[in-house]
């Protein structure tokens, strides 16, 4: 009896280790996760990068597009340049999650120890109110009879306009949506700063437009 129990266990291993039925469904069980998990992870990789590359373009396309505007500029010419945040930051939804911030630098025209830069004007557009969307380097007015503001910018990549010119500076906020999972990055603030010189315009000042509500940095909408 004992031999017999032993030729029949031996018969069933050897019918195991040939048995490969159900292998495929096994190794995909178990690799599943991992491709699964490996594909949402590119997924959100790639979101990021999109995310990164729309901000960036619109801080660039706005300051380049307000600073281009020739002889004189008003509330109008900078609502259309506004615009574009909409257009390029649609695919991610930046109106209700950024904030653009665009100030007009020029020098104060004041002498000595007061010397320095100050902000003409600014505007705003974006419906993200945190403290990471607010104007760095100063409000409106900022600098205008003291010399608080001698530099736009980090301190590593500061900028200041030269004598009878103005800078036109953007600073763009977004609050990162996740396309699969915060976990992967969080929901982090990602910004992006632009500037460009004013081309051949006569006048600094921001003018009014008829029927146009100026985008004051005091509202907050999409």
């Amino acid at each position: 009896m004992h031999e017999g129990a032993m030729t029949h266990f031996n018969a069933l291993i050897r019918r195991f280790r040939s048995d490969v039925r159900g292998l495929a469904l096994i190794e995909f069980a178990i690799t599943a996760p991992v491709l699964i998990t490996l594909g949402l992870a590119g997924a959100e990789v790639t979101n990021m990068a999109v995310a990164v590359m729309r901000v960036n373009q619109i801080s660039t396309a706005i300051s380049d597009n307000v600073a281009r505007v020739r002889d004189s500029i008003d509330e109008a010419d900078v609502n259309e340049a506004l615009l574009s945040a909409k257009f390029i930051g649609g695919g991610i939804n930046f109106g209700p999650n950024g904030r653009v911030v665009v100030s007009s630098v020029e020098p104060n025209g004041q002498a000595g120890t007061k010397a320095g830069q100050y902000i003409r004007w600014q505007r705003c557009t974006g419906a993200l109110n945190v403290a990471d969307s607010q104007p760095r380097y100063g409000a409106e007015g900022k600098g205008l009879a003291d010399a608080s503001l001698q530099y736009m910018g980090a301190a590593t990549r500061q900028i200041a306009p030269g004598a009878g010119s103005a800078l036109i500076f953007v600073e763009v906020s977004y609050k990162y949506q996740p396309l699969v999972s915060a976990r992967f990055f969080g929901t982090p603030v990602l910004r992006s700063e632009s500037v460009y010189n004013v081309r051949e315009r006569n006048t600094q000042v921001l003018g009014a437009a008829p029927g146009t509500t100026a985008s004051v940095c005091t509202t907050y909408a999409a």
